[in-house]
This record gives structure tokens, sequence and C-alpha cells, in this order.
């Protein structure tokens, strides 16, 4: 699966409970050109030690396999998530403005 999105929220370095292996996790938000009422929400995994160099606000391009997550929620109640389990997760630049055309030379 690949997904272009913004991050949500800070990346957050994190530790498996039972190998102690680090991952960066982080939320995207995918919506259509223009307004988008109902926007879709990802919880994204990095499973990879170094610093992704990713603010919240970037344009990410996420590529991995989604899976759904199902746990309770604070109230007890049966809850889940889109989760990516992600393999790549890079920031998309934005073009630069063309430069305007330079006015006549100053004398």
């Amino acid at each position: 699966m690949q997904v272009f999105a913004n991050i949500g929220t800070v990346p957050v370095r994190k530790a498996t409970k039972t190998t102690g292996k680090t991952y960066y996790e982080f939320r995207i938000c995918e919506s259509q050109r223009g307004s988008d009422s109902d926007p879709c929400w990802y919880t994204v995994r990095v499973m990879k030690d170094a610093d992704l160099g990713l603010v919240k606000g970037d344009f990410v391009k996420v590529t991995g396999k989604l899976k759904t997550d199902f746990y309770l929620s604070r109230e007890g109640k049966p809850t889940g998530t889109l989760l990516i389990l992600a393999f790549e997760a890079a920031k998309i630049a934005k073009q630069p403005a063309p430069a305007a055309e330079a006015g006549p030379a100053a004398a």
C-alpha cells in the first residue's frame, strides 16, 4: 500500500515490549483535493531506528502493509485503527515556485 498524506502528530520513537527494537510511530491524514469532510486517518509504524527527519505537517509518501489494529478503549469498548507497517516514509518536497523573470537591469 502506498499513501500520500500529511503528518498529523509528532513522530515518536518507541520500543517493542518483546524484543526492545525501536521504531517510530505517528498519525497521517489522507484527504481528497479541496474540502474533504471525511478524511482517512492511519497510524504509521516505521520499523527503523534511524531518525526519519519528519515533523508534524510534512507531506509524506508512506509505503508498507495495511493492517487493522483492534484494542479496548479507555472506556473498555472495543475499537480499532488502520495501521500501516511501513518500510518507507519519505518527505515529499514541494516544487519551488518558479522565479519571477528579472526586470530590466538597474543602471
